[in-house]
């Protein structure tokens, strides 16, 4: 039997001259900007408009372009070669703001042929401005190629033990650099995801809770002490109150304290502007002046053994039937106040 697996991820600008149009996909999306057409897709123009310039010169430190897409297509790369030997399986890329979009993976998977289809968010924690983003563009462009298929999708999996295990293991590895550059002294840990605004969260997004839990159960398999680690969130952006407490704040913070901070990317797989230029050039900085004494960032999973076996048993033990969502257990982890679920149809 033939599967198709569709691996999402973001996206990002291939050059200087596709960021604005990448900010442009990124803000006309209602998941992202929440308010109403027509009025969306002006404020969508204005704001990538207005953005674009910091951005190229974000990206410039990266060589002008995200290197979202090679990591991502080394990720497939390594999913493909453990799939080949459990059966028929072909991974493909649906990028949400930037090629390859969508829709050039449904008529790639159409041209497939495939008996079924796993669909794999490379988001370990389900937020609707990101999964369910990926979800419903995926079945726009499906019913545009023609495909009607069984599907399953995998919906999140903060707690994933094969996640969990190599983003342990890559935060000893940093510890122990932070450890030989601060003459032994303990950091303090900060677990750093993407933030939110605080109305999506208030609205039913499971994010913070299960960025939350996926933070206890590293630090759990680390044993770290409960006074060592912290969550703090970054990339905040805007005028809207945001989840925190931020990143910025805490690093700030170690360093009044005078300790060595390790920050782990918690929410991400895979290395782009945000790991390499936020955390690793501007956050620096701020350690720096903060007068952190080590800084310290983990590497994300990438494609770390461990990590990729866990992503291909989603799809080979196919945890319950196609044609329906499931989290990394089978089942709704959330608690029930969190409404946003892919499993309820979100």
């Amino acid at each position: 039997m033939k599967t198709a697996v569709v691996l999402f991820n973001l996206g990002g600008p291939d050059g200087p001259a596709a960021v604005r149009p990448f900010l442009t996909n990124l803000f006309s999306d209602p998941a992202i900007l929440r308010v109403p057409d027509p009025l969306r897709p002006l404020l969508a123009w204005w704001i990538a408009k207005r953005r674009a310039l910091k951005a190229i010169r974000i990206y410039a430190e990266l060589g002008g372009a995200s290197p979202i897409l090679d990591e991502t297509r080394a990720q497939a790369e390594a999913l493909q070669n453990v799939l080949d030997e459990r059966g028929e399986y072909r991974v493909f890329i649906a990028m949400r703001y930037w090629h390859p979009f969508s829709e050039e993976a449904a008529r790639d998977v159409a041209r497939y042929a495939p008996d079924r289809i796993c669909l794999l968010p490379l988001y370990p924690q389900f937020s609707t401005t990101t999964t369910a983003s990926s979800l419903s563009a995926w079945r726009r462009a499906a019913r545009t190629a023609g495909i009607d298929l069984p599907t399953t999708a995998v919906c999140c999996y903060p707690i994933d033990e094969s996640f969990v295990s190599a983003q342990a293991e890559i935060l000893s590895k940093a510890m122990s650099r932070c450890a030989s550059v601060s003459g032994g002294r303990k950091p303090r840990v900060l677990f750093s995801a993407h933030g939110l605004p605080r109305r999506i969260v208030s609205g039913g997004d499971p994010y913070q809770w299960q960025v939350e839990r996926t933070a206890e159960a590293v630090a759990d398999k680390s044993n770290l002490d409960a006074s060592s680690w912290a969550v703090c969130y970054q990339s905040r952006v805007g005028p809207l109150k945001w989840i925190g407490p931020e990143t910025e704040e805490e690093i700030t913070r170690a360093g009044a304290e005078g300790l060595p901070v390790v920050v782990v990317p918690i929410a991400f797989v895979s290395e782009h502007s945000e790991t390499l230029v936020e955390l690793d050039i501007r956050y620096r900085r701020i350690a720096e002046a903060a007068g952190v004494p080590a800084y310290e960032r983990a590497g994300t999973v990438r494609t770390h053994p461990r990590f990729i076996e866990g992503l291909a048993a989603f799809v080979t033990e196919q945890r319950g039937s196609f044609g329906t969502a499931r989290s990394s257990t089978g089942g709704r982890q959330c608690p029930d106040v969190f409404a946003c679920c892919a499993m309820l149809g979100d």
